[in-house]
């Protein structure tokens, strides 16, 4: 079976199933694991390269959103090339990959249609489901099950970690985005959920929202947890400089007790993959350093100081 992937997650989970050898060509941003990036780009961003600003990134999205717009254009060419039997896209993001209804379009168009499948998870179960979607598609069903059932004993017993922990879960605000902010949906609340928190501005399910800083300060968290989208630690570190002049930050109680934490957005947390357990796995350390301690990935979060340091003469 030749496999075209349109979306980073769904590249990890054809990985996670052994079809790394399928996979004829994958999208421009797809960087794990490492063997994915040797394989053919079939697609490219549309947007002008070596923009880094938030502010500017979120005002040309919505332009070409606005407009109707694509922000990504495929390689047909290419595409009819490969010759491909399955391609695996998304319809839940508009800005995530190229539209599902430019995808169909151009499926038509090619000798031989492939058999095009969406991947639509909103849900860490969701994602744990796609997983078996794409393993009764290539005829990996049994090879999907043993994945699934690994990632859930991993989720599974750090909620029971979680449950032996005393107190009230601490509130919990995970911005997704920092200029504008935007606080993290569709999965991410679970997410927190899944490792003892309370999201406090995030609703299961939804899509990620606007928010003023105001709104932050109202619902006062205890762990104020940053994660761009597509953003990896470093750059979000960097980022973070963004929250440094807003107003009242000492009245945000995570802020004031240095309850900060850039993460790893990009690997963790945005993509509907595999990799959604580490997430839940980093927040576990975050949230209850004194039960998971050490069990974060190296380079996956990072505390963020984000009011003046203190200096005495």
């Amino acid at each position: 079976m030749r496999i075209v992937s349109l979306l980073p997650s769904i590249t990890e989970i054809c990985y996670a199933l052994g079809l790394g050898n399928q996979v004829v060509a994958v999208t421009h941003e797809c960087d794990f694991p490492a063997a994915a990036r040797r394989k053919p780009q079939i697609t490219r961003n549309v947007l002008p390269a070596g923009i880094t600003d938030s502010a500017e990134i979120d005002r040309l999205v919505r332009e070409r959103v606005s407009q109707g717009l694509p922000i990504y254009e495929m390689d047909v060419d290419l595409l009819r090339e490969l010759e491909p039997d399955l391609i695996l896209t998304q319809e839940l993001c508009p800005v995530c990959a190229v539209s599902y209804d430019d995808v169909m379009a151009i499926a038509r168009t090619l000798p031989r249609m492939p058999q095009v499948i969406s991947i639509e998870p909103t849900s860490v179960t969701g994602v744990l489901d796609s997983m078996r979607t794409v393993g009764a598609a290539t005829g990996r069903e049994g090879v999907a099950a043993s994945v699934v059932d690994a990632l859930q004993h991993r989720i599974d017993w750090i909620r029971h970690r979680v449950s032996e922990v005393a107190g009230s879960p601490r509130r919990v605000v995970c911005l997704e985005w920092l200029s504008p902010l935007m606080i993290g949906g569709h999965w991410v609340p679970e997410m927190v959920a899944m490792a003892g928190g309370q999201d406090v501005l995030g609703t299961p399910g939804a899509p990620t929202t606007v928010i003023d800083w105001d709104g932050v300060v109202a619902a006062a968290p205890d762990v104020l947890i940053l994660m761009p989208c597509g953003d990896g630690l470093d750059h979000t570190v960097a980022e973070a400089r963004l929250l440094r002049d807003l107003p009242r930050l000492d009245a945000v109680p995570a802020v004031r007790n240095e309850q900060v934490y850039a993460v790893d957005g990009s690997s963790y947390f945005n993509r509907p993959g595999p990799r959604l357990v580490t997430g839940i796995e980093i927040l576990a350390e975050i949230l209850h350093p004194e039960a998971f301690g050490g069990i974060a990935p190296e380079h996956g979060m990072q505390p963020v100081q984000l009011l003046p340091v203190a200096t005495t003469r």
